[in-house]
């Protein structure tokens, strides 16, 4: 039987070294400044992305992967394999799901391909693809390395901090009810992904406050099995929060991943957050009687603005 192959889409924020480490294919979304198209990564970097953000009159959109797209990849891939697990950004707020699932439609009877909506984002949905890969790297076959990726994504938790929510609400990506946070000044927004939702998560007043949440966040995720740390402003912050979580959480953060141009366009410059993956099986241990999985309990607005 052939290696499983995993594929996913730009908007993971997985570095190049790491998609090639794990033998994952990633297909690019796309930026449009007015009639100029990039490839997410490949034509436009995040310094470009970011210096046209704020300097530019333009502001950018972002589309999802042609059909064609997936289906020209899946094609590719089939040449050496009948099976490829495909897992991208929760189909909530993009339409690269469904383009998936139409490429893969091409390829039927040729190939078995089994599209994952992750319901996460970025470094939310890269671990999951991680953790699909890994179980492909091991041998496992398309049913594992499927459960492999649908067992992960309960046990995902995505945490940040926005410079500003400017770019999310131009975006579309937040809705109504968060422009209540986009209406306080001065502040720095948290948020969250619930349900495959971007969604508010308080503001504090300084991004020193916002930082000590993320870890806060952070060390209340445990037992935690994979980590990222995902930004698009200076690398030495990023890199001191590693450190920062590393002392206080006793365990090393494998990923620090920059925010792509194709979820940059959104998030905005000066994002800086964390992606967890909860050890389900400790954590299904921890349950007594094991008949539910226990949730970390997300941040609410309540009483979070400091």
């Amino acid at each position: 039987m052939s290696t499983v192959r995993i594929v996913t889409d730009s908007t993971a924020d997985l570095t190049p070294e790491t998609a090639r480490q794990y033998g994952i294919t990633v297909v690019p979304a796309y930026v449009h400044f007015g009639n100029q198209t990039f490839r997410d990564g490949i034509d436009i970097s995040g310094d470009e992305l970011y210096r046209r953000l704020v300097e530019g009159s333009v502001h950018p959109t972002t589309s999802a992967p042609s059909p064609g797209d997936f289906e020209e990849v899946f094609s590719e891939l089939s040449r050496d394999t009948n099976q490829i697990v495909v897992v991208v950004v929760t189909a909530k707020m993009s339409a690269i799901h469904s383009s998936a699932l139409l490429g893969a439609n091409s390829l039927a009877g040729k190939c078995r391909i089994e599209v994952i909506d992750s319901k996460s984002v970025s470094m939310g949905l890269g671990l999951i693809t991680l953790a699909a890969a890994d179980v492909a790297r091991e041998g496992g076959n398309i049913h594992e390395v499927v459960a492999a990726a649908r067992e992960a994504i309960p046990y995902v938790h995505v945490f940040a901090m926005l410079d500003t929510l400017k770019y999310a609400l131009r975006g579309g990506r937040l809705n109504r009810a968060s422009r209540l946070l986009g209406s306080v000044i001065k502040v720095k927004p948290l948020i969250t992904v619930k349900d495959g939702e971007v969604v508010p998560a308080g503001v504090v007043r300084t991004r020193a406050k916002a930082v000590d949440r993320i870890i806060d966040f952070t060390s209340k995720s445990l037992p935690c099995i994979d980590t990222a740390i995902v930004f698009n402003g200076p690398r030495e912050e990023a890199e001191g929060l590693a450190d920062r979580l590393e002392s206080r959480c006793s365990f090393k953060i494998p990923h620090i991943s920059r925010i792509g141009p194709g979820l940059g366009v959104h998030a905005g410059p000066g994002t800086l957050g964390v992606a967890v993956r909860l050890d389900n099986k400790v954590v299904r241990k921890d349950k007594p009687g094991g008949s539910k999985d226990k949730k970390l309990a997300l941040p609410s607005l309540r009483g979070q603005r400091k």
